[in-house]
């Protein structure tokens, strides 16, 4: 009797797998979406540099007890640009929203802010460590905090009116219910 290789069954099982991995990313809430796997963990605390000019950003403020935003952007970056109106009304309306300047110039952030406006409690710099200490694909990436500082939520891409009806209401109502 013919013995058959373990091998030939080691094809169509890498096969299998790979069609489970597929079917399950796009069976997904939202099939578009980069997963956090820091939902409902605490913000990573990691320290940032400072922006000349600006208030620093201190990571201990992520507890202080307030829901807020944490947004990674950068001067070079065309979406922050078209996020950044949304973020001064937001700031306008008493939403505290903290800014990590992502892998920028110091000149070129100062003159971006100057330029559209300052919605920043506080701004710190990144060179990349913080970014990936929050899991940030790139920029812009926006983050709801609650008051014990755990993220609420993720928000890949620019924050747009649709993005704040949809998205960002809802999350800042189950921040603050926290």
């Amino acid at each position: 009797m013919a013995r058959i290789s373990p091998l030939i069954i080691l094809p169509p099982a890498i096969f299998a797998a790979l069609a489970g991995l597929f079917a399950a990313g796009m069976l997904r809430d939202n099939p578009d979406e980069l997963p956090s796997a820091l939902i409902g963990q605490a913000a990573p605390l990691t320290e940032t540099g400072t922006l000349p000019g600006r208030t620093p950003f201190d990571p201990a403020v992520l507890a202080d007890g307030e829901v807020k935003l944490v947004n990674f952007w950068a001067s070079w970056c065309a979406p922050c640009r078209v996020e950044h109106p949304n973020f001064e009304a937001l700031a306008e309306d008493g939403l505290p929203i903290y800014g990590i300047n992502y892998k920028d110039d110091a000149a070129n952030a100062n003159a971006f802010l100057e330029e559209l406006g300052d919605p920043y409690v506080a701004i710190g710099t990144d060179d990349g460590r913080v970014a990936r200490d929050w899991g940030v694909y790139g920029v812009p990436e926006t983050f709801v905090v609650d008051g014990e500082g755990r993220i609420v939520e993720r928000m890949a891409g620019p924050v747009t009116q649709r993005a704040i009806r949809d998205r960002l209401t809802p999350a800042l109502e189950r921040a603050a219910a926290n």
